[in-house]
């Protein structure tokens, strides 16, 4: 295997910059997934490391060779895509073995090589059928081992199992994560899921418009976003954003905003970006799971901030609340058994709790993350 080196990679498709001077490195061995929504460059990036596209500028290094203009068959790398690409008219033993016997491969060879991909990926007695007469998640297996079969240095992956259907995309997302850790693959796989990029990535690149937001573990990406279309696009429910400002009422320090008042730790915010800002121009970010739901009669209690009840979805062993705060909607994500308690009603009156040490802040106009929640700057060394 070996590692990849993108430097300065910059992509344009007529007027429109689809990859705009992005560099990253995959370690080998490493599991890399490029996460953003539709048209931020995560593919044309990855075509470009394949070798479907050429860059207009910057270079790609695999190992220590520069495939910036090389062909794709002489990167060796390996490739699977969102649609299987099996030849219809051959069984799955001769769709694996394809890329072997254009190499001139032996038959023994073949035959060997091709019996150890099948055990790899359980598709053992399989090998006599043909595409028609297989399952989305065992063409999908076929497509993948068609794709190592060859001991390729790297494999890219773009959003392989997107197409199939809840429950099976689950199941794949742990086989192939097992299926890297087994074979010791250099892996760079694009993603739309959120959840697929934090499940199975080792690191993960969140591009918005052709640029990285931040290239970080699942876990920093989480808990300390680098600015808010991070902290947005990476949770599900995804965070609620709330136009805030600072103010001090003699040793007591709070945010607050339309229809919300939290108080906050002086330290905290003093020590951060947004005490710098004043009281103008803040965001408050907080997840959905961080805000705790209170019965009707704790409502005089300290910190509780009014609402009502906008919309509830239940989900069997959580629920999520929406609820009308000031003129904003928030939503609220609890554990059933624990909300038995509320009025679930529309229009009924609910109560919130902020987790202060839950909190973001954030440049209402750069969207630059000013202050990270205090737990995860209090488990920085370990996050």
């Amino acid at each position: 295997m070996a590692e990849v080196v993108v430097k300065d990679l910059f992509k344009r498709f007529g007027t429109v910059v689809a990859v705009n001077h992005i560099n990253f490195e995959v370690r080998d061995r490493e599991f890399v997934v490029l996460l953003g929504p539709s048209g931020c460059g995560k593919t044309t990036t990855l075509r470009m490391i394949a070798g479907l596209e050429i860059p207009d500028e910057g270079r790609i290094k695999i190992g220590e060779r520069d495939v910036t203009y090389l062909d794709p068959k002489d990167r060796n790398v390996g490739m699977v895509f969102e649609r299987y690409a099996l030849y219809p008219h051959l069984s799955v033993f001769e769709n694996l073995a394809y890329p072997l016997r254009v190499r001139k491969w032996h038959l023994a060879e073949i035959k060997k090589r091709v019996n150890e991909v099948a055990e790899v990926l359980k598709i053992g007695e399989l090998v006599e059928r043909r595409p028609s007469q297989l399952s989305g998640g065992q063409m999908q297996r076929v497509a993948i081992g068609r794709a190592i079969i060859r001991e390729a240095s790297v494999f890219l992956m773009d959003e392989p199992i997107s197409h199939l259907d809840a429950k099976l995309r689950s199941h794949m997302r742990g086989e192939l994560k097992r299926l890297q850790r087994e074979i010791q693959s250099t892996t760079v796989y694009v993603s739309h899921d959120q959840i697929e990029a934090m499940s199975m990535a080792d690191r993960i690149a969140v591009l918005n418009f052709g640029e990285i937001q931040q290239f970080d573990p699942p876990e920093r990406i989480f808990n300390l976003p680098s600015n808010r279309f991070v902290a947005n696009f990476v949770g599900e429910p995804s965070m609620n954003f709330l136009l805030c400002s600072i103010r001090q009422d003699g040793k007591n320090v709070y945010v607050e905003g339309d229809g919300f008042r939290v108080a906050i730790e002086e330290s905290w915010i003093k020590g951060s970006k947004a005490w710098e800002k004043g009281e103008d121009s803040l965001t408050l970010g907080i997840r959905p799971e961080h805000i705790l739901l209170h019965p009707e009669e704790k409502r005089k209690e300290k910190n509780l901030i009014g609402g009502k009840i906008y919309v509830v979805e239940p989900l069997g062993t959580e629920s999520i609340y929406d609820i009308e705060v000031g003129s904003k909607v928030v939503r609220a994500r609890a554990i059933t058994s624990q909300t038995r308690f509320l009025n679930s009603q529309m229009g009924h009156p609910a109560w919130l709790e902020f987790d202060p040490d839950r909190m973001y802040l954030f440049d209402s106009k750069t969207e630059e993350t000013l202050a990270q929640a205090r737990f995860a700057i209090m488990e920085e060394g370990t996050v």
